[in-house]
């Protein structure tokens, strides 16, 4: 069947709330050399998108400026040199912009086959969470077998990636949540001690828990957490930071606990990460996390599907935080 002509995509007339964006429609994308086109079943709703909507997060300069950085479909259109995806293939894939739409570009070596026994919602559900907890949690700070971890935001899309992940390589995992649910919820998926940082300090837990804190932090939150989560790692330990929910610029921050401690602080965004880096995420979770999620071992935690036409409900369930899990699209 002809592909047509135009497709439908959230479009932004401005940034700001989520009533800026309506349906527009436009010219279908055309693969270039290295990238597949596909038709959208399923996309995932995240907080970068919240970011680029309001206008703190722009796409790189060859990125679509379409919202969105995750998808399910079907691939219906190859560019040249493309050899290892075939139309007709059931994927999901990794954006790097243009995921809100009812087609999109996407990097061959960003594109996951579907695992076994997965529909288009779970699938979508999967790339931009796991992608990002596998190379911050697993690439670059190293998270071993008998390990120590604590996860913040434990119940949002990252956070139950995250404590699936991390008990599934046999790391003993601590999170934070909000509410006395969420942290059932965090317990539920494996955590050993959920902590509620609305009544407990988690500084104070860990300590409590561990007596010489944890190996490894993932922090979402940034200068507000800062230094708490030093005063919360073991000697060696490492600090991960993925996000600044609690703001970016730290002051009178104690730091002597670096040296004294040996401690790493790193972090990372996965959008400017080249094309070979990415794809060398992709290769691993292929090979190492595929299997668990086909297996059950692991799973996405999908909290409440909407339509593409309900996209502004979908932002402002993400932006409320009452959620647990993943927020998804159907087209």
């Amino acid at each position: 069947m002809p592909l047509p002509q135009e497709m439908r995509f959230v479009d932004l007339n401005a940034f700001g709330g989520p009533e800026v964006m309506t349906i527009g429609s436009g010219p279908l994308p055309v693969p270039e050399a290295g990238q597949v086109l596909v038709r959208a079943e399923a996309i995932g709703v995240n907080r970068p998108d919240i970011a680029q909507r309001q206008g703190s997060y722009p796409p790189p300069k060859d990125a679509s400026p379409i919202l969105g950085l995750e998808l399910s479909g079907e691939i219906v259109a190859l560019g040249p040199d493309v050899t290892d995806h075939a139309v007709g293939d059931k994927v999901c894939g990794l954006a790097n912009g243009g995921a809100y739409a009812e087609y999109c570009l996407l990097p061959s070596g960003q594109v996951l086959p579907f695992p076994k026994g997965y529909d288009a919602v779970r699938a979508a559900a999967l790339p931009e969470t796991f992608f990002t907890v596998w190379a911050n949690l697993f690439q670059m700070a190293g998270l071993t077998e008998g390990e120590t971890v604590l996860i913040h935001g434990g119940t949002s899309g990252i956070g139950t990636t995250a404590i699936q992940l991390a008990r599934a390589f046999g790391a003993a995992v601590y999170a934070t949540a909000g509410s006395p649910e969420k942290c059932e919820a965090c317990e539920r998926l494996g955590a050993k001690r959920a902590i509620n940082y609305r009544s407990e300090d988690f500084a104070e837990v860990i300590r409590a828990e561990t007596g010489q804190g944890v190996d490894i932090i993932l922090d979402m939150i940034g200068a507000a957490y800062f230094e708490r989560n030093l005063a919360s790692l073991a000697k060696d330990g490492c600090l991960s930071i993925i996000a600044f929910l609690g703001g970016a610029v730290a002051e009178k921050i104690n730091l002597s606990p670096i040296m004294v401690k040996r401690l790493t602080v790193t972090g990372s965004t996965m959008r400017p990460r080249t094309a070979e880096e990415k794809r060398a995420i992709r290769d691993d979770l292929l090979a190492e996390v595929w299997p668990l999620l086909e297996a059950g071992t692991v799973a996405p935690v999908i909290h409440k599907v909407f339509t593409f036409e309900d996209v502004v409900a979908a932002h402002r369930l993400l932006e409320d935080g009452s959620h647990i899990g993943k927020i998804m699209l159907t087209v």
